[in-house]
Parts: structure tokens; sequence; C-alpha cells
């Protein structure tokens, strides 16, 4: 397989070393290195991107205008074969490579505030260099990837249509909170509404580990642009949220290690504002805390939606898995709800 995808780039398997690199749960992704140089070789999983050509699509287009309006920025996009095609497939599916950026790493878990801050300038910088961009010229590479609305009825229907009453019993706790907080639904359709609240580009996969940094923790940009495409601020920065402020992560059962580290929530703020203060509209600004909100009350839905349809989505390593990643997701909002008013006046204190 690999020779036949090198062969594209000049490259001769005979010289190269091929070796699984990195954890991410949607691509395969290997490391090649070849005459004391590195890539990184990725197959694109063609059953959660539909149309890998969209994401080539989308990625041209990027890197052509920021080569025009911003040269300066790093933006890592696909090695050209001898071709000079940016995506290849063959009978094992779709395939890039990328240059590996020297001097670069990235980061698997959050420790302290400052990295938080400098993951949110790289993607608040993102944006802001794209914000004269058209998201409409854009394809959707994932229809209804944070779509509320959306995510809301389906969870609603697998209520509605749960094959297993016992779990359905068993989460009858979960499901009333769910209900109890329908606002946060409401509060996305006023967004939607909102004229003042225009379409960006907006990444959509803000996890930590999409940003490199330097040897000196420095943020130098972000990565894995695949989901990329038009959408909301409040994706980006309650991404962010979800999965920045508690040191638990969403697998964590002990829902007693889950907290709002609320210095960490100032260093999203500051880092994200320091970039996209200017840029964001008035009624933009008026959000900023709840998209915290809106991302963690959305895969809350989508885990117990999946748990009550039996898993069929995320699938599940032991019986109550989703069930268990809902909880998670439930405590992790009521401590976010518990401190959101304190948020919202240290947002107040911040002085560009």
């Amino acid at each position: 397989m690999f020779e036949n995808i090198l062969s594209h780039y000049g490259l001769d398997l005979n010289t190269t070393n091929i070796q699984p690199f990195g954890d991410g749960l949607i691509n395969h992704t290997w490391m090649v290195v070849t005459n004391n140089k590195r890539y990184i070789l990725q197959k694109v999983n063609s059953e959660v991107f539909k149309k890998p050509s969209d994401i080539d699509e989308n990625l041209l287009l990027l890197k052509k205008y920021l080569h025009k309006t911003h040269p300066e920025y790093l933006f890592v996009s696909p090695c050209s074969t001898k071709d000079g095609a940016s995506l290849i497939s063959n009978e094992a599916g779709y395939f890039r490579l990328f240059p590996f950026i020297e001097g670069s790493t990235s980061l698997n878990t959050l420790s302290r505030k400052d990295e938080a801050f400098q993951a949110a300038k790289q993607f608040g910088m993102f944006s802001k260099l794209l914000a004269n961009f058209d998201a409409k010229q854009l394809n959707i590479t994932i229809p209804n990837f944070h779509n509320l609305i959306l995510r809301y009825d389906q969870f609603t229907e697998a209520c509605r249509l749960a094959p297993n009453p016992e779990r359905l019993q068993k989460a009858a706790d979960e499901i009333h909170f769910i209900n109890a907080n329908e606002e946060i639904v409401h509060t996305y359709r006023k967004i939607l509404q909102n004229k003042a609240i225009p379409l960006r580009v907006i990444h959509h996969d803000t996890k930590i580990s999409n940003v490199l940094f330097d040897a000196h923790n420095k943020g130098i940009c972000v990565i894995d642009l695949d989901t990329v495409m038009p959408g909301y601020f409040i994706s980006d920065v309650g991404d962010m949220m979800r999965t920045y402020l508690s040191e638990a992560g969403e697998e964590e059962t002990d829902f007693s290690k889950i907290s709002i580290r609320k210095d960490f929530f100032s260093a999203i703020y500051e880092g994200y504002m320091s970039e996209m203060k200017e840029v964001l509209t008035d009624e933009e600004k008026e959000y900023f805390t709840y998209s915290g909100k809106f991302i963690i009350y959305m895969q809350a839905i989508r885990f117990l939606a999946d748990y009550l349809q039996n898993d069929i989505y995320y699938g599940a390593k032991y019986e109550d898995h989703n069930f268990n990643r809902a909880k998670n997701q439930i405590v992790l909002l009521k401590e976010y709800i518990k401190v959101e008013k304190e948020l919202i006046i240290d947002t107040l204190k911040v002085d560009f």
C-alpha cells in the first residue's frame, strides 16, 4: 500500500521508514522519514468525511487566500504529488502527505494556563486572518456538525424510540436535566436568527492537540483542518471551554474530579480576544460565556442519545460507557453554570 502512495511524491519505500504516529481517533496517521526529512502521512476517514475532495478543495482555497494576504502565516497544507495533486486515492482509500514541522510539538493534555492562552490565541488568529474570506465558499465537510437544534431533536427522538426500557429508566435524571435546560437550545436559535452574528471560517475542533507549540511553549499554528468550514465563533470557543476548563477529561468516572478552572477560562478569553477583539461584533461578544454551555450541553446530548440507542454511533468499551460520558458532561455543565456569573464578571475586568 505505502509504495503505491509514496511513489506519487517521488519517495522510495526502500529508503523510507514508516511508523504509526499520534493517537487521533478519526484518521489513520503515520510518520514518514526519508533522506533526513520527515513527513506526516494521513489516511482520511471516509466514513466520517463522506467527500474527502471537499476537504481538499477547502484547504486549497484557504492556502491560496492566506498566501496572498498573510504569507508569513504557517498554514500546514498537504504536499503536492509529482502531478500537482494534494489528495490521492487508491483501492485502500484517500491519502495526503504533510510536511512535518521541525521544532514543533503538540500536547495531549493541558497542565498550565499559559498553554490555554497560547492555544486560544492561535485559534483566534486563524479566524482573524480569515475574517475577510467569504466563509460560504467553503464546503461543509461534516453536515450539521454543531447544529444544536438537530442534536436536540435527535435526542428527543432517541428518548421516544429507545429500544431498551432499562436504559431509558436508568437515564431518567439525566434526561430530566437535559429537558430542564432547553433554553440553551432556544438561545442557539436566537443566534441563528441574529444577522449581527456572521458565519465565519471556524476550525470546529479546538482540542489542545490541534495546536503546534515551539520549544519555548509558544503557539506556532493550528493543524488538523478537516473540520474547517463555515460556522459561528461559539463553536471554537465552546470546544476550548469543554476540553480545557476541567483537569478531568470526558472519560473520567470519578465525577468529584470535575471542576472549572476559572484561571483557565480567563486564559482562553484573553488569548482568543487578543486576536479577535476587533473582529467580533458586539452581539457576538455577548455570547462568549454562553459558548461553553452550548458545546458542553450538546456533547452531553450526543452521548446520552447514543446510550439510549444502544451505542450505535460512538460505540462503547463497556456497558455504560456512553452513559458515564453523558453524566460526566452533565456534571461539567452543572459546574460551569455554578460559576457562570463569575466568569462573565471576569471578562469585564480584562483591558486589552
